[in-house]
């Protein structure tokens, strides 16, 4: 019997494999809820099905929405389609619609493309009807002009991106045999399918996909939605008790704050180049080039290197710390912080200019003093030779870590950036915001190794921004000109953490670290450029490298003041999941993804095989039936009478 039910399954999977071509380099837009709506794509419960349409044109749509005779149908769209107006249109016809597949090009297109919205967390940063209301909601400077909203609209159909290689070739070809209308006559079946498998479990928004993950019914209740939240990342020049929380008497801390986090339209392929990447390596970078200073000669004030998680998303790692601090959770309160730093997108500058933003209305604050900042920032700037220029009066800050923090006490602080008013980034949150972009390349006769030390002209530029930050942060921490005027940012640095993020993260350098989790890894990463000063420290394992000719690495234990804490929005400490001051965004739980072409017979010769099938079932059950009624007449010649004795 296990021999059979063997042979069974091997010949089921073998009749699998020749129904069927399974996609596996696909990846899914999801779906996401706030106290409000949801946003993203699904599929039904069992996948969805359509005949596959390659879109040539925006014209061509009119055979998927109305004239096909086929429907429903996957539509194939090339990147120059993936448009709001197509998608929109096939979003509004979506009886017909099945789903979506967008080849993912091997290049970045010429032109701009960002899903997000012009107005980038526009409800929840410091400005509002009750706070310089003339600056709520891009009134004066559309920052993300580009932005086409994409990503925050509702599909009630699967969408995929698919890799522009050996699979989607495959697509095309099953398109071109099958499906292609020839001469303006319909196609014959069989024809080119897929099947498209994302299935979302939660619906409705924040509020109902939480109450439901309360109803406990079962031993393990189903979970249908999970809060967006990661960790922050923070360390200090000088040790902070983090035993003890809340307000330290005579303690002052300058904050030097990044984000870590990014977005797309499709899940997990967010690499952030721009508006992530480059301002949080620069703000590393500053910080190892301020490990000797800092040791050397420590400044009065303590610097506080600071990696904000979820910002895409409502600020949701700076309105937790905020939160922390005003509610004594943190190492420090609000009344420690002396000023505020902020690295944004600094990657793209044109013309080698940087431009430093300011918070107008708060400045008008006796109590608040941008103007050191700024000069120590002018100051590094020339140094270096570098541009910089000083917003005017009459811009509100771009959307920043730092906003959150103004919405909760007037702070003095600058967000460095490299756009004066809308952004430079023409992909701002998309899946083209990447390496290219960024223009990190390398010559093609160099090792993978080689790679890693190769001082692009990218790096070379972050450099130059990291020693601008570094040096302004020492000055703004109370050191001497003397002293700041030595520290430099190391290119190598720079270099190889570009090409760790954005080109291999599986190098010789990474694997020296203890974790591959992105979150984990920062910290690793800053516990390594740091390092520590004196006692109260923390401790992390590293793997440490192997030595020539041996697969032993020699690990070591690192003695550092980086930690973590919560980036979770307090709305979910509050149970307040209809939130308007904190973030609500919750992620739903989801099937297994997946994708397959197959061809499809016509639903005439389905019928036509599902009566056959049920014909011969009924006349199989009626013949056993007669053949069990009737088997004392048909088997009784060879029957031995029932009063044999032996």
């Amino acid at each position: 019997i296990i021999v059979a039910f063997s042979l069974a399954g091997v010949i089921c999977n073998s009749v699998e494999k020749k129904i069927y071509v399974n996609l596996n380099n696909t990846v899914p837009c999801v779906r996401l809820l706030n106290a409000t709506h949801q946003i993203g794509c699904q599929s039904s419960l069992s996948g969805n099905v359509g005949v596959v349409h390659v879109l040539e044109s925006e014209e061509n749509l009119e055979w998927v929405l109305s004239s096909g005779p086929h429907p429903p149908y996957v539509v194939i769209l090339d990147s120059p389609l993936f448009t709001r107006s197509v998608m929109m249109k096939l979003k509004n016809g979506s009886r017909r619609v099945a789903g979506i597949a967008v080849v993912a090009p091997n290049a970045n297109p010429p032109e701009g493309f960002s899903p997000h919205t012009t107005c980038p967390n526009e409800n929840t940063g410091v400005y509002s009807e009750d706070y310089d209301p003339i600056f709520a909601h891009c009134n004066i400077t559309v920052w993300n002009p580009l932005g086409n909203g994409l990503s925050y609209e509702e599909f009630d159909f699967p969408i995929f991106s698919l890799k522009d290689d050996n699979e989607t070739q495959v697509i095309r070809q099953c398109y071109l045999d099958h499906n292609r209308a020839a001469n303006g006559t319909a196609p014959q079946y069989p024809l080119c399918a897929i099947e498209l498998f994302s299935h979302m479990s939660a619906v409705t928004d924040t509020a109902t996909c939480m109450r439901r993950n309360d109803i406990n019914f079962s031993i393990s209740p189903e979970i249908v939605c999970d809060p967006l939240g990661d960790y922050n990342v923070w360390a200090s020049t000088r040790p902070l008790n983090n035993t003890a929380k809340g307000h330290k008497m005579w303690e002052s801390v300058v904050i030097a704050a990044a984000r870590l986090d990014s977005r797309s339209f499709f899940f997990d392929i967010a690499p952030g180049a721009e508006s992530g990447v480059s301002g949080f390596i620069t703000l590393l970078a500053a910080a190892h080039a301020l490990r000797n200073a800092t040791q050397q000669a420590p400044p009065n004030r303590t610097i506080l290197y600071t990696l904000f998680q979820g910002e895409t998303f409502d600020y949701i790692g700076s309105s937790r710390m905020v939160y922390d601090m005003q509610n004594n959770q943190f190492a420090v309160d609000l009344n420690n912080v002396h000023s505020f730093l902020e690295i944004g997108q600094v990657g793209l500058r044109s013309d080698s200019k940087l431009w430093l933003h300011s918070d107008q209305l708060s400045r008008k604050n006796t109590s608040v003093n941008d103007e050191k900042l700024i000069e120590n920032l002018q100051s590094a700037a020339g140094r270096v030779g570098i541009s910089v220029g000083e917003v005017g009066f009459s811009q509100p800050l771009p959307p920043s870590s730092f906003q959150r923090f103004l919405r909760a006490k007037p702070i003095p602080g600058v967000v460095i950036e490299d756009h004066q008013s809308a952004f430079t980034n023409r992909f701002y949150a998309s899946m083209y915001d990447n390496a290219e972009y960024l223009n990190v390349s390398y010559p093609s006769n160099l090792t993978l190794e080689e790679q890693l030390e190769w001082v692009t002209d990218t790096a070379q530029a972050l450099t130059e921004v990291a020693t601008i930050v570094a040096q302004a942060l020492y000055k703004q921490a109370g050191g001497q000109d003397v002293e700041a005027r030595g520290i430099t940012a190391d290119p190598k640095m720079v270099a190889r953490m570009l090409y760790s993020f954005l080109i291999r993260s599986n190098n010789s350098w990474f694997q020296q670290l203890h974790s591959s989790e992105p979150t984990l890894l920062v910290q690793y990463l800053l516990a390594n450029l740091t390092g520590s000063t004196v006692n109260m420290y923390y401790y992390m394992w590293v793997q440490g490298a192997a030595p020539p000719n041996s697969t032993e690495r020699e690990g070591f234990c690192t003695r550092s003041t980086v930690r973590l804490s919560k980036a979770l929005s307090p709305a979910f400490e509050l149970r307040d999941y209809t939130s308007k001051e904190y973030s609500t965004w919750t992620e739903s739980r989801w099937k297994p993804f997946k994708g397959r072409i197959f061809l499809v017979a016509s639903h005439d010769l389905e019928m036509l095989t599902l009566g056959i099938g049920i014909g011969v079932l009924l006349t199989s059950l009626l013949l056993t039936y007669i053949i069990s009624s009737k088997a004392d007449m048909l088997f009784s010649s060879g029957r031995e009478p029932t009063n044999a004795t032996y």
